[in-house]
C-alpha cells in the first residue's frame, strides 16, 4: 500500500494542523483506507464522537480514492447513513472506493467499520473533477 498525497494543513489528513485529525490515508490499488481512534477532543456528546467529524473522515476517504488515481475533484454531494454511535476510544477503519462516473462527475462509496466488521456509518458521494485552473490550484497545495 502507498500513502496518498495530502495537504499538510488539511483538517483531516494534515500532519501540521494542530487542531486536526492527522489521519494517514493509503491506497491498495482499489480502495483508499485509514484507521483512526475516536478521540474525546472531537466529542459531540459526552463519550460520543461527533457525527460531523465522522462525516469529514468519510468525505476524505472517498475523495482520496479519486486522488490516488490522479483525479483532482471536489465534493458536490454526500449522503451519510449513521448506523450506530461511535464511542470515544473506538478504533475505526474507513474505506473509500471509486464506483463509477459520468463526464466530470465521479461516484464513490465509503464506510466506517470496527475491527469486528461492525458498520458504524456508510456514505455515497458525488465529486466534480476540477477544471484546469482549479486543478492547478489544488495540485499546488499538495505536499
Amino acid at each position: 500500500m502507498r500513502e496518498i498525497l495530502k495537504y499538510r494543513h488539511c483538517f483531516v489528513c494534515g500532519d501540521q494542523n494542530p487542531g486536526g485529525l492527522k489521519a494517514k490515508f493509503f491506497f491498495d490499488g482499489k480502495e483508499a483506507v485509514t484507521e483512526v481512534t475516536a478521540d474525546e477532543s472531537f466529542e459531540g456528546y459526552r463519550g460520543i464522537y461527533h457525527g460531523g467529524v465522522l462525516s469529514s473522515l468519510l468525505d476524505e476517504v472517498m475523495v482520496k480514492a479519486l486522488l490516488a488515481k490522479d483525479i483532482y475533484a471536489v465534493t458536490a454531494e454526500m449522503t451519510i447513513k449513521f448506523k450506530r454511535p461511535v464511542r470515544t476510544g473506538d478504533r475505526l477503519r474507513l474505506v473509500g472506493r471509486h464506483v463509477g462516473g459520468r463526464g466530470r462527475v465521479y461516484f464513490t462509496e465509503g464506510e466506517a467499520v470496527d475491527e469486528n466488521g461492525q458498520v458504524y456509518a456508510t456514505a455515497t458521494g458525488k465529486y466534480m473533477e476540477a477544471r484546469a485552473e482549479l486543478r492547478e490550484e489544488l495540485k499546488s497545495s499538495i505536499d
